[in-house]
């Protein structure tokens, strides 16, 4: 059995592998951005807590990074089929998606008027963790959408 294969094909599947790599850089980048923007605008450091094991703090990381990967996934999927245009698009849209879900979780924070400080230190589970990540999980959502 002989099978025929494009002239382009070696060309066209090296010019994929180059963009998955290129979109998986510009995917952790954001993701490390989306990481340090929770951190540093939640209070408290996040990064320290969920060292230290804290159940709260660790509910909240992981359903904002979640969030954030949402918003991530979103902006790549939907960008240009044009390699440096979606690759810029991707960034960009990503980068205003983090800082649309920063803004919008910390005001729904507020709104609920959550002690989220002494919820994320608290050496014992606070079920008001749960409302924190699923604002950060909703959000994260609408943001991807909006980004869309």
């Amino acid at each position: 059995m002989h099978i025929a294969l494009a002239e382009t094909f070696g060309s066209d599947l090296a010019r994929g592998i180059g963009a998955i790599l290129l979109y998986a850089v510009v995917g952790l980048l954001l993701m490390l951005v989306g990481f340090y923007a929770i951190d540093l605008t939640t209070p408290g450091r996040l990064s320290e807590l969920v060292r230290r094991g804290l159940p709260n703090a660790v509910i909240v990381t992981a359903s904002g990074m979640l969030s954030m990967a949402f918003i991530i996934v979103v902006a790549i999927f939907t960008s240009s089929s044009d390699l440096t245009e979606g690759l810029i698009t991707s960034l960009v849209f990503g980068l205003v998606g983090i800082i649309g879900q920063v803004l919008a979780v910390r005001t729904l924070e507020w709104a609920t008027r959550i002690d989220v400080r002494s919820t994320i230190e608290s050496e014992t589970f606070a079920p008001a963790s749960f409302v924190v990540a699923g604002a950060h999980l909703a959000l994260g959502l609408v943001v991807a959408v909006a980004v869309s």
